[in-house]
């Protein structure tokens, strides 16, 4: 009878929980070993650009904040330092305590782009330099363990603002990438070493690692040490690295932060609006996300759904999140928005993260909006640069946004550094590409999944049997692909159905099935041909705004400027550059646009807002553009 009633008590619970959704939810999809995919075409040509750019001088361009700054080593922060150079402008005064670990974020997302570029693109001469750098990073390794850019009599004692976990997450996502690429056992155990060290000092339940005093950017950063944690549960299986990012989150929530937009109870209020620092609101993504799958709570997934709904409302046409650098708009305007490059990046790598653990194709298609077009079209089409700050509708790149504003903005421009903002953004240029790459195919239970497509070549394992996939296209620029596939056993292969696709032509059988075509791939050599069809597509944007689209690209009217040379750096050919129009022509637009597709650009009729008259004007991608218009 004991026994009976136990049973019965443990079905009711187990009932219980189920109804509750609260058991960890199943990934979808198994994320690929970083460098089994590799770049090809002009993905791979624009990492090779940028290592000889921005991305591969960064360290010569800013010595002072890398070079001169060993940071993670002799330099680490005491408390006798009362300031350092970061190179940014701004006021003397105590609020200058949150600089002290800037130089760590600059130094390590640099790096994390540098060396994932290095080997997904084969730079010889890269992976010697970066080779060189985790020797360095290694040997500054405590003997228990501690990686990071504070001294013993500081190190996990900060009562105040502080970079303790943000400095470690941004340097641990180089050791892990590293890793992963060249299977070096010493990064590995370092890595592991480094984290317990973690986990040790802020014990889980027993520790606040996110109270403090007048907190500020590097303790809100630090909340995606989860980041590291996600991945090294996916590589290891062992589940303390999930329980404890749950803990990090659930503490976040329940502390005085300046970031707070992530914050369950704010989230679950419906009428407060997100007032963040861009980067970090579109960052904080991913601990929610972690959170959730990590164990099904029910709050978890509500909140999750409601921060994806305001997201989205503060995202431009090309898919550019509101930062400039705070929210403090409760929508996108496509000539107000403000997005940082430091934004763009971080939503991009939320999106993949909800891709691979929900298995929703809607994500795949925000990141090839994102990716396509805000990147793209906040690089410098031809010199190597950035822009800190962009806008869909770009009339003037002088400094302050469309030329107006507050006369101390500078971050309206293009430069390979930006430093006399903060050298975040290029940094986080540098490790776009890659994470995309990174996402471009995954696994799931059939097979292999093409998830973002592009030019590249996949060399993996399924069970104990490799498959090669050469995937040739000229995508986004145009909308056909060749995959040359090589298997040593048959596997379901899917593709994505991108939603503007209108139709298929495809030389293998196939099916549709949930945003996938499925494809069974037989042993041996297949050749697969594929081309979306698609036309001139019109939307509206906040109501009484239109913009143009052509399969995955965002098409804008380019406006003739010219070009004002700014600093210059330490490195011959490196300069700020600053664009003025040459004309303030506007246009509106008109129900009978006449769109059509010809010549790799859109050509569509338009009321030009200065003679009322109308005219056929052309419109280009954005990654081929300075200064725009993109809405009419």
């Amino acid at each position: 009878m004991k026994n009976a009633i136990i049973s019965l008590f443990m079905l009711t619970l187990a009932t219980l929980l189920t109804a509750q959704n609260v058991a960890p939810q199943k990934e979808v999809f198994t994320p690929i070993r970083l460098g089994e995919v590799k770049p090809q075409g002009w993905i791979k040509t624009q990492m090779r650009q940028d290592l000889r750019g921005f991305t591969g001088n960064l360290e010569y361009l800013v010595p002072d904040l890398i070079q001169k700054d060993e940071i993670y080593g002799k330099d680490r922060l005491t408390h006798k330092v009362k300031s350092k150079d970061v190179g940014a402008l701004g006021d003397p005064g105590d609020w200058n305590v949150q600089f002290l670990w800037w130089n760590s974020e600059t130094q390590s997302n640099w790096r994390d782009g540098f060396v994932r570029q290095a080997f997904l693109s084969g730079d010889k001469a890269a992976q010697k330099r970066a080779k060189a750098y985790i020797e360095s990073i290694l040997a500054t390794q405590d003997a228990d363990g501690y990686l990071g850019v504070y001294a013993p009599d500081l190190r996990y004692k900060l009562t105040g603002e502080n970079g303790e976990l943000w400095a470690k997450a941004t340097l641990f996502r180089v050791l892990l990438g590293y890793y992963e690429m060249t299977n070096d056992p010493k990064t590995w155990q370092a890595l592991l070493k480094a984290v317990d060290n973690v986990l040790l000092n802020y014990p889980i339940h027993q520790s606040s690692p996110f109270k403090a005093q007048k907190p500020f950017a590097g303790l809100s950063h630090g909340l995606v040490f989860t980041d590291v944690l996600d991945r090294l549960y996916q590589l290891t299986q062992d589940r303390k690295y999930l329980e404890y990012a749950v803990f990090l989150y659930e503490d976040y929530s329940k502390n005085a932060v300046s970031e707070p937009d992530i914050q369950l109870d704010n989230i679950l209020n419906a009428s407060y609006q997100m007032q963040g620092h861009g980067v970090h609101s579109y960052e904080h993504l991913r601990p929610l996300t972690l959170a959730y799958w990590s164990t099904g709570n029910a709050q978890f997934k509500q909140a999750l759904d409601v921060y994806l709904q305001r997201v989205q409302k503060l995202t431009t046409p090309s898919g550019g999140p509101i930062g400039d650098e705070w929210i403090t708009q409760p929508r996108a305007d496509a000539t107000e928005t403000g997005y940082e490059y430091c934004s763009i990046h971080e939503l991009l790598h939320s999106y993949a993260v909800l891709l691979q653990k929900s298995g929703d194709p809607a994500f795949a298609e925000q990141i090839e909006r994102t990716f396509f077009n805000a990147a793209q079209g906040a690089r410098h089409p031809e010199k190597s640069g950035i822009a800190y700050l962009k806008t869909d509708n770009s009339y003037a790149m002088t400094g302050t946004k469309n030329g107006a504003g507050d006369p101390k903005q500078t971050r309206y421009k293009y430069s390979p550094a930006h430093q006399d903002a903060a050298v975040c953004c290029v940094p986080n240029a540098g490790r776009i590409a890659p994470y995309y790459v990174q996402s471009m195919w995954m696994k799931d239970a059939d097979g292999l999944v093409a998830n973002l497509l592009g030019p590249c070549q996949l060399d993996t394992d399924l069970g104990a049997k490799h498959v090669r996939i050469v995937e040739k296209t000229e995508y986004p620029y145009q909308n056909s692909f060749s995959f040359s596939i090589t298997t040593q056993s048959a596997f379901v292969l899917k593709i994505r159905k991108p939603t503007w696709a209108q139709g298929i032509t495809c030389n293998q059988a196939h099916q549709t099935e949930n945003g996938y075509l499925k494809i069974a791939v037989p042993m041996g050599k297949t050749e697969l041909n594929l081309t979306f069809e698609t036309a001139v597509m019109a939307h509206t944007f906040a109501e009484k705004e239109h913009y143009f689209s052509y399969g995955a690209l965002i098409y804008a009217h380019p406006i003739a400027a010219t070009e004002e040379l700014g600093k210059s750096f330490p490195i011959k050919g490196f300069y700020d550059w600053k664009y003025r129009p040459i004309k303030a022509n506007t246009y509106r637009y008109i129900a009978d646009h006449q769109a059509k597709f010809e010549e790799a650009s859109i050509q569509i009729v338009a009321k030009n807002e200065q003679t009322q008259a109308l005219e056929t004007i052309r419109l280009i991608p954005l990654a081929k553009t300075i200064l725009r218009q993109l809405s009419f």
